[in-house]
C-alpha cells in the first residue's frame, strides 16, 4: 500500500507497483474506438505508462500534453495515458487538444488495471480511481522504472522518466 496524499490530506492505494526487474503484468484496456488493447500489443517497444485520476483535472490533463510533446522525441517508444475516464471523453479531449503522439486507454469497466498494478485508490475523494504513476518498460517486457507521484495534484517528474528510456 503506497501512501500519498490529495491536496495535503493522506491517502492510501490498494498495493504495491510492480518491481523494477519484473515482467510487467498483461493487462488489457480499452481504446477510443472500443477496441481492447493488450500490453503485448506494444511487445519489441520501449512502453510509457502515464497514469492518472481523470483527464477532468488540470494536473491530468497537463501530464497528457507533456507526455504527448516528449514522445514526439521517442525512438521505438509508445506512451500509453491510462484513466478511467470513458474511450468517448478520452477521444473528445485529445481531438481538442491535438494530441497525437500518445495513446489514450480505459480502465473503465472494472478497474482492472489498477488493481492490478496495486495503484487504485483504496480511500478518500478519488476512492477507485488510479493514483498518479509512471511506469517504463523495456522493450523485453520487463519493468525498468516506476514513479508513484507522491502528491497526486502534482505533475510526474519528467525528466527521470526521460532518463529511464535513455538507459
Amino acid at each position: 500500500m503506497a501512501h500519498i496524499t490529495f491536496k495535503g490530506n493522506q491517502i492510501h492505494t490498494i498495493g504495491e507497483l510492480p518491481k523494477i526487474g519484473e515482467s510487467a503484468p498483461e493487462f488489457s484496456l480499452v481504446a477510443n474506438d472500443l477496441s481492447e488493447v493488450s500490453l503485448s500489443s506494444f511487445k519489441g517497444k520501449q512502453v510509457v505508462l502515464n497514469i492518472f485520476p481523470s483527464l477532468d483535472t488540470g494536473v491530468c490533463a497537463a501530464s497528457v500534453r507533456q507526455f504527448n510533446k516528449l514522445a514526439a522525441g521517442f525512438n521505438n517508444t509508445d506512451v500509453l495515458c491510462i484513466s478511467r475516464d470513458l474511450p468517448f471523453a478520452q477521444s473528445r479531449f485529445c481531438g481538442a487538444e491535438g494530441i497525437e503522439n500518445v495513446v489514450t486507454l480505459s480502465d473503465f469497466a472494472e478497474g482492472s488495471f489498477g488493481k492490478k498494478y496495486g495503484l487504485e485508490i483504496a480511500d478518500g475523494p478519488l476512492k477507485a480511481l488510479h493514483s498518479r504513476v509512471v511506469i517504463v518498460i523495456d522493450a523485453d517486457g520487463k519493468v525498468v522504472y516506476t514513479q508513484q507521484v507522491p502528491e497526486i495534484a502534482e505533475e510526474p517528474d519528467y525528466d527521470a522518466v526521460v532518463k529511464a528510456l535513455q538507459k
